[in-house]
């Protein structure tokens, strides 16, 4: 008696938790809440000095191509395979705790792409770790995001 009892209360504890398992994977990260901060801070050492710069939710550094605009954005297609784009579901964006850019977005060939200050923001293929910062600089044209980041004028 008190065996089956065990058993019933551990399949019931197993199925428990194999239906909350479930139902953790079937959220996709773009049907969670618009509200959460797709953008966020780290210190990371640029150059050989210590910076707070920009990442993405998994703490990817994120950067911006001088080509880019407010209105334009230039890196797509084959660039954007190289440099993937930061992109946001539909709807507003929060930043932050003390990010005072501004956090808006741009459709286009890329998707709902995030900009910070009119900035659009990319991540880049060859950064596999939350410290790497292999992008910037590169080509004289991809630059390390950074809070302080001056708006663009358009």
């Amino acid at each position: 008696m008190i065996g089956s009892s065990l058993a019933r209360w551990a399949l019931t504890g197993a199925a428990v938790l194999a239906i909350a398992a479930c139902g953790s994977v079937a959220t996709p990260a773009a049907t969670r809440s618009a509200k959460a901060s797709i953008v966020m801070t780290a210190t990371k050492t640029v150059s050989g000095k210590s910076e707070t710069v920009l990442t993405n939710q998994q703490g990817l550094t994120l950067y911006w191509f001088k080509p880019d605009s407010a209105t334009m954005i230039v890196c797509t297609g084959g660039c954007a395979a190289s440099w993937p784009p930061l992109v946001a579901p539909t709807g507003s964006l929060q930043a932050p705790a003390g990010l005072t850019g501004t956090l808006s977005t741009l459709d286009g060939a890329n998707g709902h792409q995030v900009l910070y200050n009119g900035h659009p923001l990319y991540t880049y293929s060859k950064d596999k770790d939350s410290g790497d910062v292999y992008g910037d600089g590169v080509g004289g044209k991809w630059f390390v995001a950074t809070p302080g980041l001056t708006p663009t004028s358009g």
